[in-house]
């Protein structure tokens, strides 16, 4: 691939990412209810998967031999579900249905209800485990194909996590990539020493995860390039599972919801949605 053309993939996915930002908090809005920071901080993560890693068909989104994928955090829902309108698995339209009743889109993903998920998730530290199985079984069917799993900073704090990462070592699950959303803020937690401030959810992953016998990458977490090129290293590792460490903003694009915990399941109003559209146009 020549220069020119790797500089148009990057900002095809920039601005596929920016699409996604305004997608996700229009939804949010309309429906009244949803998270924000989460889906921000985790959106150039799943454009990139979705847009370029991942070996998938939308129009045939239970193909046996496809890239797996699960969103372990599940509540970040609205920014899965607005990658997968954009990839063409269902009609960007019916985001607008996002948390209804009937909808195919509630607020924490559900396998049985939408195509092209992998896993129902919600309840935080099981998705890993299940991203773990799907990696084994691909190795004792002796099938080629990859499984990705998303995982939040805050969601780290549950043992099931660290049962899980032991195992996928254990069993040299090469075929597995974990990502860590590492936005270092939850909703929840402990205040910092000044009473206001949030601690940092998990401090050091990279120690800890390489302590666990992980290869461990360390990224920008909003730079395509970066992502990709460590979804690449990961691919060559043999022997052990992949946990591509992705520092990353909550609330990513719009500057008054960057590295602001109360952003975490705030539904912007219609002036805040207005300013937000607006500065996320200018970086087009």
């Amino acid at each position: 691939m020549n220069i020119v053309s790797a500089q148009e993939r990057i900002k095809r996915l920039q601005q596929k990412s920016i699409e996604t930002r305004k997608l996700l908090l229009e939804t949010v809005h309309h429906a009244g209810a949803g998270h924000v920071g989460g889906p921000l901080s985790v959106t150039d993560l799943l454009v990139a998967l979705y847009f370029d890693v991942m070996n998938v068909k939308h129009d045939d989104p239970h193909w046996e031999d496809r890239d797996r994928f699960i969103l372990s955090k599940g509540h970040s829902a609205i920014a899965l579900y607005t990658v997968l309108a954009l990839r063409g698995y269902f009609p960007v339209e019916e985001l607008k249905t996002f948390d209804a009743i009937d909808s195919r889109l509630q607020a924490h993903p559900d396998m049985k209800l939408l195509p092209g998920l992998d896993m129902s998730t919600g309840s935080l530290g099981q998705g890993i485990s299940a991203a773990v199985g799907m990696a084994l079984g691909a190795k004792l069917k002796q099938k080629s194909f990859a499984t990705y799993c998303i995982i939040g900073d805050g969601e780290s704090q549950e043992g099931q996590v660290w049962e899980a990462a032991d195992v996928a070592a254990k069993y040299e699950l090469d075929n597995l990539v974990v990502i860590m959303d590492y936005n270092k803020l939850q909703q929840f937690g402990w205040t910092g020493t000044d009473g206001r401030e949030r601690e940092i959810p998990v401090f050091s992953p990279e120690d800890r995860w390489a302590a666990f016998g992980w290869n461990v990458l360390s990224i920008d977490g909003h730079d395509p390039e970066q992502i990709i090129e460590a979804c690449r290293q990961a691919k060559s590792v043999k022997g052990k599972p992949t946990v591509i460490i992705a520092h990353t903003v909550k609330g990513k694009g719009v500057s008054f919801m960057e590295n602001n915990y109360t952003w975490h399941a705030k539904v912007p109003n219609a002036d805040e949605l207005k300013a937000a559209l607006a500065e996320l146009d200018m970086g087009v």
